[in-house]
């Protein structure tokens, strides 16, 4: 769940670093709820606007689909689906495109592990869904199978959000962990190792269901790599 406050997600702050942006920039922008201009695809190029998305109360800007950006995310989760690469980060979906990675709206059928960290919970039907960044996700069919992008269910235009449950209730985001090379692996390595070693925790059992577990995975996996997670 979010609170009403809008926010940067993860993955636009690395697009905002891969354009240049200042840092009284992004001050500006996680205050400004009318979606002031914001980076560029390309260096010195026009500036696209981010987009406040405030569908549900959701309050978080993200950049345009169809915006261009060098390189992904550090942590982003790659997913194969339908013959095709994908890449996610906070609720942000990219695809290869002339070596570099644009923003994109995610097939309908695809499947992550977990939600995003970000999220608004919506019952439709008698069916929870939940919703971040004009897409909506659901429980996949098989137990423990992750959640599946879903195409906006009947009811999407009039539903409304579940309550904000109390600080107290509300349970805490897994921090993102920290990964330290021993062996001096260069920041490429380590982030192709990262990636891989996502791919290869989705296949761990309980992995889809419980970001916990998951997490654990990728720390065990790069450990035996040659790194520390802490």
């Amino acid at each position: 769940m979010t609170s009403r406050r809008p926010r940067l997600t993860a993955a636009l702050a690395v697009l905002a670093a891969s354009v240049g942006l200042g840092g009284s920039a992004l001050a500006q922008d996680r205050h400004d709820h009318r979606g002031p201009e914001r980076g560029g695809a390309e260096r010195g190029g026009p500036r696209a606007p981010l987009q406040f998305d405030q569908r549900y109360h959701h309050d978080h800007y993200y950049p345009p689909r169809g915006q261009a950006v060098p390189v992904l995310p550090g942590g982003s989760l790659g997913i194969t689906f339908g013959g095709g690469h994908y890449f996610f980060h906070s609720g942000v979906w990219f695809r290869p495109w002339g070596g570099r990675f644009m923003v994109v709206l995610p097939p309908i059928g695809i499947v992550l592990p977990v939600l995003p960290s970000a999220y608004v919970t919506l019952w439709i039907g008698g069916a929870p869904y939940y919703y971040a960044n004009g897409v909506y996700y659901t429980p996949a069919p098989a137990p423990g199978a992750g959640y599946v992008v879903v195409a906006p269910p009947p009811g999407a235009d009039t539903a409304q959000p579940a309550p904000v449950p109390s600080p107290a209730a509300a349970s805490r985001p897994l921090p993102e962990p920290i990964v330290y090379p021993r062996n001096g692996q260069s920041a490429e390595q380590t982030e192709a190792d990262r990636q891989a070693c996502n791919r290869w925790a989705t296949t761990q059992p309980n992995a889809l269901a419980d970001a916990e577990v998951f997490q654990r995975a990728v720390a065990a996996c790069l450990d035996g790599r040659g790194y520390t997670v802490r």
